[in-house]
């Protein structure tokens, strides 16, 4: 602000507006340099013992995120997997179980004296091969998909139930249009149908929760192998 005394003295004050502004420029300017200079220290020894670590988020490339989340080529793939390898398995198995029989000579009557002992252990080796088989499914489909790889078991079982459910639409359309299950000669076992219920609820129970876990594991297994070429890489 310039201020005219006489005709030569000219005297220039300082317009306050103006200086508060270029003093507010400058001390922001100063306040960005000096936290851009703070450094904080992560699981620095100190008095008391070591402070926390401090979570910092991973530069992630923007571009990666894109094969993130779920992916049905890898889940359809996986289940296929472990439709095979169910097969497979319990094949194995029943030619195992029909090997052993013959050598130990068990026979049906063996099995219908001690039909429950029988029933547990036929279900329990079936829920156990059909984990293995979910197990492996989803270890395929964490491997083609190399991320999320417990969703991509999830996706496996998920896909398997979605199957089974419409299968069991299926079968019960056809049964009251045929009556298919009237023809079914049902082996004569000494256990109740309250008892043959339980047990097979129990059963249904145990492969559904099994499978699941097995899968979701399998997926991250999968995933995992990823992760070690990847630090191996770093």
């Amino acid at each position: 602000m310039a201020q005219q005394y006489g005709e030569t003295a000219t005297i220039t004050t300082p317009d306050p507006e103006t200086t508060s502004t270029q003093r507010y420029e400058e001390m922001r300017a100063a306040a960005n340099q000096a936290m851009s200079t703070i450094s904080i220290p992560v699981d620095q020894p100190s008095r008391t013992g070591t402070l926390p670590a401090i979570a910092v988020e991973p530069d992630v490339d923007p571009e990666l995120l894109s094969y993130r989340g779920f992916k049905f080529g890898a889940a359809f793939f996986g289940w296929l997997i472990a439709i095979a390898m169910s097969v497979l398995l319990l094949a194995a198995v029943a030619a195992a179980a029909l090997g052993t029989a013959q050598v130990l000579d068990y026979t049906s009557s063996d099995a219908k004296a001690d039909p429950g002992a029988a029933a547990v252990t036929a279900a329990a080796v079936c829920v156990l091969m059909l984990s293995l088989a979910f197990y492996a499914g989803g270890y395929v489909a964490g491997r083609l998909a190399r991320f999320d790889g417990g969703r991509q078991g999830f996706g496996v079982w998920m896909i398997a139930l979605l199957v089974s459910v419409l299968a069991a639409g299926g079968g019960v359309l056809l049964d009251h249009q045929y009556d298919l299950i009237a023809d079914i000669n049902r082996p004569d076992v000494a256990l109740t149908n309250d008892t043959l219920t339980m047990g097979g609820i129990v059963a249904a129970a145990a492969l559904v929760l099994l499978t699941l876990v097995a899968a979701i594991l399998g997926g991250k297994a999968g995933k995992r192998y990823h992760d070690k070429i990847d630090r191996l890489l770093d």
